[in-house]
């Protein structure tokens, strides 16, 4: 068995566009029908979704004949929690308010194993195909991508010290927090809120990082495109369901 390729780590590297998907329904058929709908990447929400290990894990093995990448971010930087989502196979990882330089390090090192880290050895976890993949342990760490989410103006501040940090692949701005935490919650397109958002990809791409974002306004996403932004998602599942079955039924309402 040979190492699988992560095809996602390699394209924002090459600075080729990925769109994206969020899903938080956290079920493995919503998952499997979404993995061949065309987009790049599916993130997999631990963070606010009910969404748990078990449930990722058969996720994971809906999504494997689909075309779509998986990223999962768990519900915080917390080595034990990265360290069983890698375990079950999870490649890329989507680490929840990064605010510094000590917290990136503290998440990298999560991901790998002594001495360039503190990742806990299991000698026949899914990661390694149960342990078919030789020498896993010196060679998973090619394929290991490190995205960091920064929801704050503390955050912001410290973006050139963040993508810094050694095994940093790209840096994650969450709107929505950041929003919330400038004084304008629920207004992600808020002007000061969009302006942060602007500089900040603009400093990241500066540092050589990939830079990503979730937005659902079709005009804005294309913008955050246009600026740089390589890694985008640009809608969810929840979004998809519940607008689409309001519009259906609307539909329906207004015409008897």
């Amino acid at each position: 068995m040979t190492m699988p390729i992560n095809e996602f780590k390699r394209a924002i590297a090459a600075g080729q566009l990925q769109l994206g998907l969020w899903s938080g329904l956290s079920n493995n058929i919503t998952v499997e029908v979404l993995a061949n709908s065309g987009f790049d990447w599916l993130l997999l929400d631990t963070e606010h979704s009910p969404n748990e290990l078990p449930m990722v894990h058969s996720q994971l093995q809906a999504i494997s004949q689909g075309m779509a990448h998986p990223i999962v971010r768990p519900p915080w930087n917390d080595t034990v929690t990265i360290k069983r989502y890698l375990d079950v196979g999870v490649q890329t990882l989507l680490i929840p308010f990064v605010q510094d330089a000590d917290e990136a390090r503290n998440a990298v090192a999560a991901t790998r194993y002594p001495p360039r880290g503190v990742r806990g050895y299991s000698a026949a976890a899914r990661a390694s195909d149960y342990g078919r993949v030789k020498d896993y342990p010196n060679r998973c760490e090619e394929h290991l991508c490190v995205l960091l989410q920064v929801e704050t103006p503390q955050a912001l501040a410290n973006i050139e010290a963040i993508a810094a940090v050694d095994g940093v692949d790209g840096i994650f701005i969450g709107p929505g927090d950041l929003s919330a935490s400038m004084g304008f919650i629920g207004q992600p397109m808020h002007p000061e809120v969009v302006a942060a958002i602007e500089d900040a990809v603009a400093r990241i791409l500066a540092c050589g990082k990939a830079a990503g974002i979730l937005v659902g306004d079709e005009a804005l996403a294309r913008r955050y495109i246009e600026i740089g932004c390589t890694f985008v998602a640009v809608g969810s599942d929840i979004g998809i369901l519940a607008r689409g079955a309001e519009a259906l039924a609307a539909k329906f309402k207004t015409a008897t």
